[in-house]
């Protein structure tokens, strides 16, 4: 069946989010989970993108840390998307329905880590000074910042000691925004896309702060670069936009 031009715009908009709203701040050739400039990336061979920021620079948040969360947590990620890629290159209609089912599964698992690993590093290195269109946005969604702030808050408090990520969406289904919280990888608003990240992994915090995670939510917040928060704003209401104009 032919699909209407507002189903595939739906498609791109929702399904690939990754490449409407990559990292800005990347290093010139380098390409993550949608590639460089959104361009497509053969499967197997994704490649990590640098830290977008110079991490002995962040207020509460250690080089170290920073450091080993990129290079093991999110590289490991890139790794093993890779590989599942390349094993479902394999498939054929003779393999095993449970082969090919936990392949999938895999996939999302690592290929949603590789994005919102991304998004969270690519929206640090700021002032964390709240700026731009989106506060305004945020203020008329939430009844103002603080109260937008205290949700996010409370979402990720909520996560502390396990895991998940934190996320501030724009909902294509609707335009509004919308604070969400994932215990895993694989579970996430559909055809949300996110503003802003922030990993609630232990991993993320727990060489700098151990069990005090409040402490690595307050560091987040210092290190906000609403820049990049405004610039991902922006694109998501455009392709909204654009999806309406389809309907």
């Amino acid at each position: 069946m032919e699909c209407t031009r507002r189903e595939a715009l739906f498609g791109i908009a929702g399904i690939g989010a990754a490449g409407l709203l990559r990292p800005a701040r990347t290093a010139a050739g380098e390409h993550g989970a949608a590639g460089a400039a959104g361009r497509h990336v053969a499967p197997g061979a994704h490649a990590p993108v640098p830290l977008p920021f110079d991490p002995k620079t962040l207020r509460g948040l250690s080089e170290r840390l920073l450091v080993s969360h990129h290079d093991n947590n999110y590289a490991d990620a890139v790794r093993n998307l890779n590989a599942v890629e390349l094993e479902l290159a394999r498939v054929t209609k003779e393999t095993p329905g449970f082969l090919v089912s936990g392949l999938r599964e895999r996939e999302l698992v690592f290929a949603n880590s590789v994005v919102l690993h991304e998004r969270y590093f690519a929206n640090l290195g700021g002032d964390g000074k709240p700026a731009g269109a989106v506060t305004d946005a945020l203020a008329a969604a939430f009844d103002g910042l603080p109260r937008f702030e205290e949700l996010f808050r409370a979402t990720a408090l909520a996560l502390a000691g396990g895991s998940g990520w934190a996320v501030l969406d724009l909902d294509f289904a609707t335009g509004g925004l919308r604070v969400s919280g994932a215990r895993d990888h694989d579970r996430s608003l559909a055809s949300g896309a996110p503003l802003l990240v922030l990993d609630m992994f232990e991993h993320a915090y727990h060489l700098d702060y151990g069990a005090a995670a409040a402490k690595y939510v307050d560091a987040f917040f210092a290190n906000v670069a609403w820049s990049e928060v405004n610039r991902r704003h922006a694109r998501a209401r455009a392709a909204w936009q654009a999806l309406r104009g389809a309907a």
